[in-house]
């Protein structure tokens, strides 16, 4: 497989992971360029590879490109992480990640990191009170961390145009997290519309759009490398 792209995401690189944390990786790959001129499409579900052991999700470069102007929180975080937790990289990938803010745009990441954080929220909204399985209250908490920190990053994306993927302080985003599983909900609703309300009145450096014609650039060159 033609893997441009890949590393180490999720709770490793934010610095949350716990003993019991997976090691999640994420990459870009590129399909042989004559796939697309086929009947069948290199597109969907066909464009990811999901792998278990270990867990890996590499999303054709097509489809991470749609992933990334969307301002997908997951898919973006690739271009930004620090040097040393990428595991593979390419010239192509390199150059993707020299673009990485052609993907950015004002509406699109406040939508996206907050819409993220909303159904966060709406996950530890319906388990109620705190009084639940201990297995539930781990997941809770983790829920929880992950709202604060869809929140910190988005807030902090938003208002500098840079993707700060390592948390300065994870204790915090740990306490949060277990003061919403012993039932503090509405600590975590006042902090998503406190953070939706500074949003609204932050002068944000992003564009309108994101820079398509960059991105369209960029796949060009994939495509003609592996014609």
């Amino acid at each position: 497989m033609n893997v441009l792209l890949s590393g180490i995401v999720g709770s490793t690189a934010y610095g949350l992971a716990t003993p019991e944390s997976d090691v999640d990786r994420l990459g870009v790959y590129a399909a042989p360029t004559r796939e697309f001129h086929g009947l069948h499409l290199p597109i969907g579900k066909k464009a990811s590879k999901v792998g278990t052991d270990p867990d890996v999700t590499l999303h054709e470069a097509g489809k991470w490109a749609g992933l990334a102007l969307g301002c997908n929180p997951t898919a973006t975080e690739l271009v930004w992480l620090p040097d040393d937790l990428y595991e593979t990289r390419t010239a192509l990938g390199d150059d993707l990640i020299g673009i990485r803010s052609a993907f950015l745009s004002a509406g699109r990441v406040r939508d996206a990191y907050l819409g993220y954080a909303v159904a966060q929220f709406k996950r530890l909204d319906n388990r109620g009170d705190g009084s639940f399985s201990a297995d539930t209250r781990k997941r809770t908490a983790k829920h929880a961390r992950h709202l604060y920190r869809l929140v910190s990053q988005g807030e902090a994306l938003y208002a500098t145009g840079h993707l700060r993927i390592r948390l300065d302080d994870p204790e915090r985003f740990r306490s949060f997290g277990e003061r919403v599983a012993d039932g503090a909900l509405d600590e975590a609703r006042a902090m998503l519309a406190a953070a939706e309300e500074r949003i609204t009145r932050t002068r944000t450096p992003l564009p309108d759009r994101p820079d398509e014609e960059t991105v369209e650039r960029w796949l060009h060159s994939v495509r003609a490398a592996f014609f």
